[in-house]
């Protein structure tokens, strides 16, 4: 698995995945996609956002199956979040899924040095709620009846990873990720939040 940034190039792969699984953005603010051109269009238009950098989601056989960003900088106060995460059906809840979720981890906290990385999801989407715990975020509560999409009232749940906590998170993504940990069918042994030992 790798991260490229998000471009036209991509477009193909992610119409193939896009274009049979319209359930897959229930909770997005954009989808689901009636032909090619709407995808085209919204690839264009996230790649070129110069306040949020998007990644393409590459896998091991070197099709581009989802993305996601980094977004919500507060350089002031230390803080970035990862957000607006599409993967494909195939890609969900898979190794390269959290991998991916993993270095964009790192480039925050290790490389740009932040002291607090955020994950917001809406709290009825239990998949991304799930996900958030999973990952080694901590629930600092939600937002009741905070946003109104497509004319439903949604209550946005607030996770986070401090700098104090982000070692014992990594070390445990870290261990997740060796190749030992996985069998030949790609499932996991030992689960990563069975690694984080809190």
């Amino acid at each position: 698995m790798r991260l490229e940034p998000l471009s036209a190039d991509h477009v193909d792969d992610l119409w193939a995945s896009a274009s049979a699984a319209s359930e897959s953005f229930t909770y997005l603010r954009y989808g689901p996609f009636e032909t090619r051109a709407d995808l085209a269009k919204l690839i264009t238009e996230l790649s070129s956002r110069e306040d949020q950098p998007f990644w393409a989601v590459i896998r091991n056989e070197g099709r581009a199956d989802g993305w996601l960003s980094i977004c919500d900088v507060c350089q002031n106060d230390g803080a970035f979040e990862i957000g607006s995460i599409w993967f494909s059906p195939a890609l969900q809840g898979s190794r390269e899924a959290r991998e991916a979720i993993f270095l964009l981890m790192c480039l925050g906290m290790d490389d740009l040095q932040y002291e607090r990385l955020v994950w917001r999801c809406q709290a009825q989407n239990e998949g991304s709620f799930r996900a958030a715990l999973n990952l080694g975020f901590k629930h600092e509560g939600t937002w009741r009846n905070a946003m109104i999409h497509e004319n439903w009232q949604r209550d946005i749940a607030w996770f986070s990873i401090l700098r104090s906590e982000w070692p014992l998170c990594k070390a445990a993504f870290k261990e997740w990720l060796m190749p030992e940990n996985f069998d030949e069918a790609a499932q996991q042994k030992v689960r990563l939040q069975d690694l984080r030992h809190e």
